[in-house]
């Protein structure tokens, strides 16, 4: 059995091209690494075509197109055979919806409200305007709903197969309810002239049978489908009379019939735009075919997790990775209910499952303590990594750079607030307003707060979101905690504070109604029900509108330092003194000692090599400024100007050169320009400012993309490529030593080290989709067993460009992972003492269990020490020693008693070093 707790993780992206069979093949490969537990990206079945798998559309089947139950059988096996323990992405906040494959989705537009999966999405039935009936936006036409029905692209037709109607817009599925058959038959068997025929009759007959606006009930509606079936020839009477709803040109009567058929549904279709103002359901983020569910409802969280309960029993699967955990109502009720069902399905006995939990978490944000949670995925740890080997000597010259370059002020607030402005003014004002509403009506249900109006509401609530410093609280329906009181009230000042109007008591009101301290015993009447869905819902719209805020827009505006902009991190913060960085590892190892530390992701930004390689820029910040200010005068001729269009803007253009040297390939790379080019509009339109997703502005687009075709064509830009290949050669080499530390601090450091697909190699990879690009394990299999036991790293170091020296000193940590398994799951983290010239360039720390030590030296700031990066550092090079008073060491040279380590011993070759050791009282003993 693989350990309950892993070594290290791999985490691999499952495609139609890379399923349960391809990651079969590579598990002996990932067990020779060193790797205890293969970690999937999610496998349940989702919408065909799917490149990530979070768009489930059914959480109780495994996907076909991985390889459905045959093709897991034969992975599960392979991971057996190797004692390799399997991870799952979890996604139990949403699922893919529109379309025509989610029966769960199909059942709702079918019944409305009556559907008995109606609990298990969020919607607010009664919140479309104009409209009779409650309904639920389906935002999914491409043009506007007048131009599509008028046009004949919506269609409706019957299914002989299961004897019902469905209305289609090109691949989605419209289910008509069954009350309204029985008026689309008599409309048929009219238009079809069959009234007076045999099948017309007993068409006529079975719709007759169903009279009344609620018939055929949902208990009813199988027989009546099944006898509408069963009639000879019924089919085909029917679509020759479905004429009568054939929209097209020309056909006003067909179309309003249509129309009218429409409107009388459990739904409403719309232009795909109309998802910013007027949606009723809650999506995933802004993404419109992603609905949330209601996994507080006992029913859905059992439904959800059926199949997962049974991988449990069958000994399949051994931990979890939830996705999206902010997204959920009640996390802690969630958790409280999966080690329950863990329990039952593993039975008595058995160590607690496995389970990481996807958070952001902002700065000293500390993770709340869920039942069987053992930590994050890492995010944090990944920025934590970054700030701790930067240079923070070089991040003034750099703020500087980045103002001249750009004309902007080096704050990232302001940044951060306008982000989410125009977040909540376009991507979320769908569920802002449904707030914002409810918080209006609560507010009008009493005497004593009726006069705080709609509008004023709505101001304080945006200040208060503007002002909201994470990504959520954690109130549960009894109230918040301190921590969580504080918070809100701290951001109640900030937002009062930023108040023009006259403050009558509204930010005192919205304070009572977010902490529900409006309803305690003795305050005047409010509805306690509301309040309660008011705060527990502003948890899960704050947390969306944070990213989609700060990751996904301000991210692309910011550009100090690329390396800094990444998921769980802050784009302005300065860097981590190693003394601050033992602090928190003492505290990991003390508070969270089993969760993941990642380095890549695939929600990162950029690759880890290349944000290890831009991390350099701080250490030789005269070099890249010279280099920007020449390539801006280089490159003039290459902008496109149109008016006031500048393409790229000069904000842009700095993150462009940043963004092409953290990428620009070690060799020959035929993809690269139009990889490099998705890039540039992904990030263009995730800035929202000169383009956007929703309204994209072609011309500045078409700007861009000549730009970029100019600045790597080597016929009109020969001397600004050659001038990025000069310092890139030097970035390089200093970014291949900072990959060195990043992964030794990775497998080292508190926590389960977790590596992204292919990333044994350098990763110089862009942000999604480019970093799920095909990985070549044969290649990686190939040099993995090439390599010997121990490796000539004077050789590899020579060849340092096709990573295989990455490759080798990755498998080197892993091996001692595993031989000192209990030492890096419970042993405790104790910083080392650096003397010496270069004491600032060296973390050094001891991992310790009883007697048993590991001794750990990771250098940093190396361009001092490589010339720039002209050459790979010696161990000359570093001048000073380490600590070790305490432990008796082992080197090359046999037992080191003296409690000191020369550094210019342990960084001969490289700029990382691990020695075996263990307590003088031991060796006493």
């Amino acid at each position: 059995m693989p350990p309950a707790i892993p070594t290290a993780t791999y985490r691999v992206q499952l495609t139609a091209d890379f399923g349960f069979d391809a990651a079969a093949a590579i598990v002996p490969y990932l067990k020779r690494l060193g790797i205890s537990h293969l970690y999937a990206s999610p496998f349940m079945k989702a919408r065909k075509g799917s490149t990530h798998g979070y768009d489930i559309v059914d959480h109780t089947k495994l996907n076909p197109a991985l390889g459905g139950e045959a093709g897991f059988a034969r992975l599960s096996d392979a991971l057996k055979q190797h004692d390799v323990g399997l991870i799952l992405d979890f996604v139990p906040n949403h699922v893919g919806v529109h379309y025509a494959d989610n029966p769960w989705w199909l059942d709702v537009l079918e019944w409305g409200p009556a559907s008995p999966h109606a609990a298990s999405f969020d919607i607010d039935w009664d919140m479309l305007p104009f409209r009779a009936r409650g309904g639920v936006l389906l935002p999914i036409i491409g043009s506007s709903y007048g131009k599509a029905l008028e046009g004949g692209e919506i269609e409706l037709r019957f299914d002989a197969a299961d004897g019902s109607f469905s209305a289609w817009y090109y691949e989605h599925r419209l289910p008509i309810a069954p009350q309204r058959y029985s008026e689309i038959l008599r409309s048929v068997v009219r238009e079809a002239d069959a009234a007076e025929t045999d099948v017309g009759r007993a068409i006529l007959d079975l719709a007759a049978r169903y009279t009344g606006l609620r018939r055929p009930s949902r208990k009813e509606a199988p027989e009546f489908k099944a006898a509408l079936q069963a009639i000879p020839g019924a089919a085909e009477v029917i679509a020759r009379g479905l004429d009568a709803y054939r929209a097209g040109e020309g056909r006003a009567s067909q179309i309003q019939a249509l129309h009218n058929l429409l409107e009388r549904q459990h739904y409403k279709l719309g232009h795909w735009q109309l998802a910013s103002s007027e949606i009723n359901y809650r999506r995933f983020f802004d993404v419109n075919t992603l609905a949330g569910l209601r996994v507080e409802d006992a029913a859905t969280f059992e439904a959800i997790h059926r199949r997962v309960k049974k991988l449990l029993a069958d000994g399949q699967l051994h931990g979890l990775r939830l996705d999206h955990i902010d997204g959920l109502r009640d996390p802690a009720q969630y958790f409280q209910r999966l080690r329950r069902l863990a329990r039952d399905a593993q039975g008595a006995g058995a160590p607690p499952l496995y389970t990481v939990v996807e958070k952001i978490l902002g700065e000293g944000e500390e993770l709340h303590r869920f039942a069987g949670v053992h930590g994050t995925t890492g995010y944090e740890w990944l920025n934590v990594i970054s700030r701790v080997l930067l240079d923070g000597a070089g991040l003034k010259p750099l703020e500087e750079t980045w103002r001249q370059a750009s004309n902007l002020s080096p704050t990232f607030d302001p940044v951060l607030k306008a982000a989410k402005r125009r977040v909540l003014e376009t991507l979320l004002l769908s569920e802002f307003t449904v707030l914002t509403r409810l918080l209006a009506r609560i507010a009008s249900g009493h005497y004593s707060t009726r006069d705080f109006s709609a509008d004023n509401l709505r101001q304080v609530f945006e200040l208060y979101v503007l002002h909201f410093p994470v990504y959520r609280t954690y109130l549960i329906g009894s109230g918040p905690t301190r921590l969580d009181r504080d918070l809100i009230e701290d951001t109640i000042a900030k937002a009062r504070a930023d108040w023009f109007g006259a403050d009558d008591g509204i930010f005192e009101f919205l304070k009572d109604v977010l902490t529900m301290d409006l309803v305690k015993p003795g305050r005047a009447p409010h509805s306690k029900q509301r309040v309660r869905h008011f705060a527990l819902k502003v948890q899960q719209f704050t947390g969306p509108t944070m990213a989609k805020s700060l990751e996904d827009t301000a991210f692309y505006r910011y550009h100090r330092m690329l390396a800094l902009n990444e998921v769980g991190g802050d784009p302005a913060a300065p860097e981590m003194p190693i003394v601050a960085f033992h602090e928190e590892m003492r505290r990991r190892a003390k508070d969270w000692p089993h969760g993941m530390t990642a380095t890549m992701t695939h929600d990162a930004k950029r690759g880890e090599d290349a944000r290890a390689r831009l991390l350099a820029l701080a250490e030789i910040p005269g070099a890249w400024a010279s280099a920007v200010g020449k390539w801006k005068v280089l490159n003039a001729p290459h902008l496109v100007v149109d008016g006031e269009m500048r393409a790229p803007s000069a904000a842009f253009e700095y993150m462009l050169y940043q963004a092409l040297l953290g990428a620009w390939p070690l060799s020959a790379d035929p993809d690269f320009a139009d990889r490099f080019q998705g890039f540039a509009l992904k990030a263009a339109r995730e800035g929202k400012q000169e383009t956007n997703w929703l309204n994209p502005n072609l011309a500045y687009e078409d700007g861009l993309r000549s730009f970029i075709d100019r600045l790597l064509d080597p016929k009109l830009s020969g001397d600004f490529l050659e001038s990025v290949e000069s310092l890139h050669r030097r970035l390089s080499l200093l970014g291949a030593l900072n990959s060195l530390s990043q992964v030794t601090l990775k497998a080292t450091m508190p926590g389960v080290p977790d590596f992204y697909q292919g990333t044994e190699f350098w990763d110089f990879s862009l942000v999604d989709p480019d970093n799920r690009r095909p990985v070549d394990f044969a290649m990686r299999t190939q040099v993995l067993d090439a390599l010997p036991d121990r490796p000539d790293w004077d050789a590899l170091i020579a060849r340092w460009p096709d990573g295989h020296v990455k490759l080798a000193w990755t498998r080197h940590l892993l091996w001692l992972r595993q031989q000192h398994a209990a030492l890096f799951a419970d042993g405790d983290y104790r910083p080392l003492a650096v003397t010496g010239p270069h004491r600032d360039h060296v973390i050094a720390f001891a991992r310790t269990r009883g007697t048993e030590a590991l001794i750990v030296l990771v250098g940093k700031g190396f361009a001092g020490l490589s010339d720039e990066g002209r050459q790979w550092p010696s161990g000359d090079a570093f001048e000073g020693a380490v600590e070790t008073k305490g432990y008796v060491v082992e080197t090359d040279d046999g037992d080191n008693a003296s409690g000191e380590l020369p550094l210019r011993d342990l960084f001969r070759r490289l700029p990382v070093a691990l020695r075996h050791a263990e307590s003088r009282r031991a060796r006493r003993g």
